[in-house]
């Protein structure tokens, strides 16, 4: 493995490449308090990516710090592992110094890609046959992964809950977590489960870095995650209790699509920061009693 930079702290963006103008004047530009602490790339978006746009990532790498997350390696999937993207991955993660690789439990593709992630049946043999692919996928990268929590819409066999279900599959494969708060308020509503219990029964000491993004209320019971909204406070309050019950970690703002000016964006990296800077006081405060 080449050398990668230290895992990220403080408050990230997910990198798009219609932000990357935006983004280059707001580094130039910088003031402290609109700092972004760190970014997030899609592999798949990346790879073998050259000219100028190849050139650009690459200077953002050597000045920031970066995370990696997955699209379309469908850990949950029935066709084979495909080991020629994770040493595609593995190369881009050394390439650019990138320390965290996390995926989706959840799969897209089979005998092609399903441009979708589906829901895993909550099953003991899925919890076996994931863990699988999980630690074959961690063998060819020769690093751990995070896997996230995903939104789901329909749940094709539920012989276990959805939260043991994924605790069974984060202690088999021995992995880490990447904590989705907007997706855990998201399946609360969709699903009829209370958000806290969820969040408090997760393994607070495998969680990576978090994600934290908006969703689009199509019905009162029924949340739809598009990554293409605010932030609203349901879901600005659990990442609030997340820091409380596991301490702070690195979280970032995912936005996919309706892009505000970057000050919007840059503005919820703001108010992370803040809710980080809160519950760091209270821990110091704790440590003092």
């Amino acid at each position: 493995m080449g050398n990668r930079s230290p895992a990220p702290k403080g408050a990230g963006l997910g990198l798009r490449r219609a932000l990357m103008g935006p983004l280059r004047d707001h580094f130039a530009a910088q003031e402290p308090q609109d700092a972004i602490d760190f970014l997030e790339i899609a592999p798949e978006n990346w790879i073998g990516v050259g000219g100028r746009l190849g050139r650009e990532l690459r200077a953002l790498t050597e000045r920031h710090p970066f995370v990696c997350h997955g699209l379309s390696l469908s850990l949950g999937g029935p066709a084979p592992l495909d080991e020629t993207l994770l040493v595609r991955i593995r190369r881009l993660l050394d390439t650019h110094g990138i320390a965290i690789y996390s995926e989706h439990l959840s799969y897209c593709s089979d005998d092609g890609h399903l441009y979708d992630l589906m829901p895993i049946p909550f099953t003991d043999e899925a919890v076996h046959a994931v863990a699988a692919r999980i630690r074959q996928a961690q063998d060819v990268l020769g690093q751990r992964i995070a896997v996230e929590n995903v939104s789901y819409y329909a749940a094709p066999s539920q012989a276990m809950r959805e939260i043991d279900f994924i605790n069974a599959v984060l202690a088999e494969a021995d992995c880490d977590l990447l904590l989705d708060v907007n997706n855990i308020h998201v399946n609360s509503v969709n699903h009829a489960y209370d958000a806290g219990a969820f969040l408090d029964a997760l393994p607070g000491e495998r969680i990576a870095y978090i994600h934290i993004a908006g969703h689009y209320v199509e019905a009162p019971d029924l949340l739809v995650d598009t990554h293409g909204a605010p932030i609203i406070d349901p879901v600005w309050q659990l990442l609030a209790r997340a820091y409380r019950n596991f301490g702070v970690r690195p979280t970032l703002v995912e936005r996919d699509f309706n892009f505000p000016p970057l000050a919007e964006l840059v503005g919820e990296v703001r108010s992370i920061r803040a809710i980080q800077s809160e519950h760091q006081v209270e821990a110091r405060d704790v440590r003092r009693a």
